[in-house]
């Protein structure tokens, strides 16, 4: 899409640097906005939204080791850590030392962990109840995101 900036000085509607315009502005907002939309329909499981995010992974696969897990979720190890530590604490899954290589720490999930995977199916229509989309919209919304999503190397 192009921009065109209004000859009054660039203050106008179509000004490439005003707030609204810009995508990056929308995106932060909206993902603040969806943590918010999020955190009623994850408490009654007990989860936040970012170990929902954990959940959601080890789900796909378990075992692995954070390593993994964080590259899934395009996080840091560092940053994945504690959020580990507390889903362990809750006894939603297991952190152990790999036999042959003590540096490898694997994330299993707890049959509680694997049981919360009943109760979280409902979690994906509630969010779109709530927010008035259908998965026709949430899927092309999704799509449309992927270039941003995708990792940027310099």
């Amino acid at each position: 899409m192009i921009i065109s900036v209004l000859t009054n000085g660039g203050a106008g509607v179509d000004d490439p640097l005003k707030l609204e315009n810009q995508v990056c502005f929308a995106l932060v907002t909206a993902a603040r906005n969806v943590v918010s939309i999020y955190r009623p329909v994850l408490e009654p499981l007990g989860l936040t939204h970012p170990q929902y995010l954990v959940m959601l992974a080890l789900w796909e696969e378990a075992p692995r080791s954070l390593g993994a897990l964080a590259t899934a979720l395009a996080m840091e190890p560092a940053t994945l850590s504690p959020l580990v530590k507390r889903l362990e604490a809750q006894g939603r899954i297991t952190r152990s030392r790999r036999a042959d290589d003590e540096r490898v720490l694997d994330i299993s999930l707890t049959d509680d962990g694997r049981a919360l995977r009943d109760r979280a199916v409902a979690v994906p229509a509630e969010i779109m109840a709530r927010v008035g989309i259908d998965e026709r919209a949430l899927i092309a919304l999704r799509d449309g995101l992927a270039p941003f999503a995708a990792q940027v190397t310099d």
